[in-house]
C-alpha cells in the first residue's frame, strides 16, 4: 500500500512539473491540427495579435523603466516558449501592464541587470509554484482584492504615462504622491506638439473601437500618430520625443546606433547588462535581497494574472486550461527570456482574448504573433524607431483605462456588503501608494478575518427541549441543546460561554452536533475546558450525532481519554432514553 502511494506521489508532481507541451497535445487531441488550421485560422489570429503586441511590447518596455527593444524581445522568446509549454492553448505571453508597477523601481534602481535577474528567479518561484500544485490557490483570492489591485495598478500607470504624453521635462521620483507633486507644478511646461501627438493617438483608438472591426486600432492609431509627429517636426518646427531620439544601443561593430536595434536577440548573461546608470550591478547582502523580494512578487502577479487569463479564455471556448502546467510554462518562459534580452512576461489578457476572437485554435497562434515581432524586428527598426513616445503613452492610456475594470468596480461598490467595498478602497490605495504585494497580502489578509467572522457568527445554539416530541422524552433535570456551524477558534469560545450561562442546577446536559461539521484545534481546545467545567459542576454531558470530521478530530486529540464521564450516543433518541434512565435509577 505504502509503495502504490509513494508511486501516485511520484506520477503527480511529475505531471505537474513536467507539464510540456500540454496545451499544444490537448488541441491536437480535441482535432487534429492540418496546414489549414496553420496557415488559415491561427495565422490570421497570430498576425492580429501580432499587430496589437508590437507597439504595445515597445511602450510598456519603456513604461517598465527599460529600452523598448526588451519589450519586443520578451514577446518574441517568451510568446513562443510559454506558448508551447503553458497550460492553455489560447493564452498569449509577454510583457504586460499589471508588471509596470513593479518593474519600473527595480529598473531606477538596479538597471536593465537587476531586472533580468529577478526576471529568472521569478522565473524559479514560478516553477516552485508548479511543483507545489498551488495553481487552484486562484480561487481563494476575492474579487473585492482582484479588483482593488487591477484599478490601482491602472491608476499608476496612468500616472506614469504623463510625463511623455504631455512631452513634461521632468524626473519622476519614487513616491507616487511625489510623482502627482511633480507632475502638477509642471504642467506648464508641456510641448504642445507632443500633446497633439498624443490626444489625436488616443482619440484614435477610442474611435476606431466604437468601428468594431475585427482589425485592431492599435496600428492604425500609431500610423496616425507618427505620421502627425513627421508632420509637425518638418513644418511646424516642433521637437517631439520619439523611440530614436531617447533610446540607443551599440552595433556589432561598437558604433552606436538610435531606437531599435535590427537584428535578433542573442545569448547574453542578465547579471552582465548594463547596471543602474549604465554601470555595473553591485552584487552584495541588499541588492540580493531586494532583487529577491522583487522576484516573489513578479511570481504572484505573474501567477494571479497568467491563471486569470486562463480562466477568462475557459469561459470564451468552452475549455479547461492546466492550471499547473500554466505556471510551469510561465516559468519556463521568465527563465529562458532574460539570457535572450527578455524581461518579466505573463499572459496578456486583451491580446489572449484577441487570439480567441481572430479565431486562433492552438497554441501556433502565439508563435506566429512572436514571428510576427521578430520580422519587425529584422525589417521595420528603423520604422519603429520613428515612433513617437507621446503616442507609445496613448497607447498605454487606454491599457490603464481597461485594466482599471471600473464599471466592475462601481459596480461592487453599489451591490457589495460594506465590509467587501472598503476590502476593495483599501487594496486601490495600497497597490497606489505602496505597492501590489502590500496591497494583496493586505486584502487577503482582511478578507481571511472579516469572513472568519462571519463564520463565528453562524454558528448557534438552539433549545431542544422547546420542542414538544423532544421534551416529553426528555429528563427534567436535563437540557438539550444543538450547535449549528462549524466550531473553530473564532466561534467555539463565545458557543460554549453562552451555554455555560443558559445551565442553571441540572444535572446533566445532551448536545446534539449534528449540525457541527467542522472541529479544529480551537475548538477541540474550548470543548475541553468546557467538559472539564461540567464535571466540576456534577453535570452529566452527553454528546450525540457527531459527524465525521468532529469524531476525527476527536479521536485524534484522544478525547474520549481524557474525558471518560462524557457519554456518547449515536442518536438523540438515544440520548434522550439514556437521559430518562437516569432519572428511573435516580428515582429507584
Amino acid at each position: 500500500m505504502v509503495k502504490i502511494r509513494t508511486k501516485r506521489k511520484i506520477v503527480s508532481v511529475r505531471h505537474s512539473i513536467f507539464h510540456f507541451g500540454s496545451a499544444v497535445r490537448d488541441s491536437m487531441i480535441k482535432e487534429p491540427y492540418s496546414l489549414k488550421r496553420l496557415f488559415g485560422s491561427d495565422l490570421l489570429a497570430g498576425l492580429t495579435v501580432g499587430i496589437i503586441a508590437i507597439p504595445l511590447s515597445m511602450a510598456l518596455a519603456i513604461a517598465s523603466g527599460v529600452s523598448p527593444e526588451y519589450g519586443l524581445y520578451t514577446a518574441l522568446v517568451a510568446g513562443i516558449v510559454i506558448s508551447l509549454t503553458g497550460g492553455s492553448r489560447f493564452s498569449v505571453s509577454g510583457p504586460t501592464a499589471a508588471f509596470v508597477v513593479i518593474l519600473y523601481p527595480v529598473a531606477q534602481t538596479y538597471g536593465p541587470a537587476g531586472l533580468c535577474v529577478a526576471s529568472v528567479l521569478c522565473g524559479f518561484f514560478l516553477l516552485i509554484m508548479a511543483a507545489g500544485r498551488l495553481g487552484r490557490l486562484i480561487q481563494f483570492i476575492p474579487i473585492e482584492v482582484t479588483l482593488g489591485f487591477t484599478m490601482g495598478i491602472g491608476i499608476v500607470i496612468a500616472v506614469l504615462q504623463v510625463k511623455d504624453f504631455l512631452g513634461l521635462d521632468v524626473a519622476m521620483p519614487e513616491s507616487f504622491i511625489d510623482k502627482i507633486i511633480v507632475l502638477c507644478s509642471n504642467l506648464d511646461s508641456f510641448k504642445w506638439g507632443d500633446a497633439v501627438v498624443g490626444i489625436t493617438t488616443l482619440a484614435v483608438l477610442v474611435g476606431w473601437s466604437k468601428l468594431k472591426l475585427k482589425v485592431p486600432g492599435h496600428l492604425p492609431a500609431v500610423v496616425v500618430g507618427t505620421a502627425l509627429s513627421w508632420v509637425l517636426v518638418n513644418y511646424c518646427d516642433q521637437s517631439i520625443a520619439t523611440i530614436g531620439t531617447r533610446f540607443h544601443y551599440l552595433n556589432p561593430d561598437g558604433t552606436q546606433g538610435n531606437g531599435i536595434p535590427p537584428f535578433m536577440p542573442h545569448f547574453l548573461l542578465p547579471w552582465e547588462l548594463p547596471g543602474p546608470n549604465g554601470g555595473t550591478l553591485t552584487w552584495d547582502y541588499a541588492t540580493i535581497k531586494a532583487l529577491i523580494v522583487a522576484a516573489f512578487s513578479m511570481a504572484v502577479l505573474g501567477a494571479i494574472e497568467s491563471l486569470l487569463c486562463a480562466v477568462v479564455l475557459d469561459g470564451m471556448t468552452n475549455t479547461r486550461h492546466h492550471s499547473n502546467g500554466e505556471l510551469f510554462g510561465q516559468g519556463l518562459g521568465n527563465i529562458i527570456a532574460p539570457f535572450l534580452g527578455g524581461i518579466t512576461s505573463t499572459a496578456a489578457i486583451a491580446r489572449s482574448a484577441a487570439n480567441v476572437k481572430a479565431g486562433g485554435t492552438s497554441p501556433m497562434a502565439a508563435v506566429w504573433h512572436s514571428v510576427l515581432v521578430l520580422v519587425s524586428i529584422l525589417c521595420f527598426a528603423p520604422v519603429l524607431s520613428m515612433l513617437p513616445l507621446a503616442a507609445m503613452s496613448a497607447l498605454l492610456f487606454l491599457v490603464a483605462y481597461n485594466m482599471s475594470e471600473w464599471r466592475k468596480v462601481v459596480n461592487l461598490a453599489k451591490t457589495a456588503p460594506r465590509t467587501d467595498v472598503v476590502i476593495m478602497i483599501c487594496c486601490i490605495f495600497c497597490t497606489v501608494v505602496f505597492d501590489m504585494v502590500v496591497a494583496i497580502s493586505f486584502g487577503i489578509i482582511m478578507a481571511s478575518i472579516i469572513f472568519m467572522r462571519d463564520m463565528a457568527r453562524m454558528t448557534k445554539i438552539h433549545d431542544l427541549s422547546i420542542h414538544k416530541h423532544i421534551s416529553e422524552k426528555l429528563n427534567v433535570d436535563y437540557e438539550a441543546y444543538g450547535i449549528a456551524g462549524p466550531l473553530f477558534f473564532a466561534s467555539a469560545e463565545r458557543v460554549f460561554r453562552k451555554l455555560r450561562h443558559e445551565l442553571i442546577d441540572e444535572k446533566g446536559l445532551i448536545l446534539d452536533f449534528s449540525a457541527v461539521n467542522m472541529l479544529d484545534a480551537g475548538g477541540n481546545h474550548c470543548l475541553d475546558q468546557f467538559c472539564n467545567d461540567m464535571k466540576n459542576r456534577g453535570v452529566t454531558l452527553v454528546i450525540t450525532c457527531v459527524q465525521y470530521q468532529p469524531m476525527k478530530a476527536m479521536v485524534k486529540s484522544k478525547f474520549a481519554e481524557k474525558h471518560p464521564e462524557v457519554k456518547f450516543e449515536k442518536t438523540l433518541d438515544d440520548a434522550l432514553q439514556f437521559s430518562m434512565e437516569s432519572y428511573t435509577t435516580i428515582q429507584k
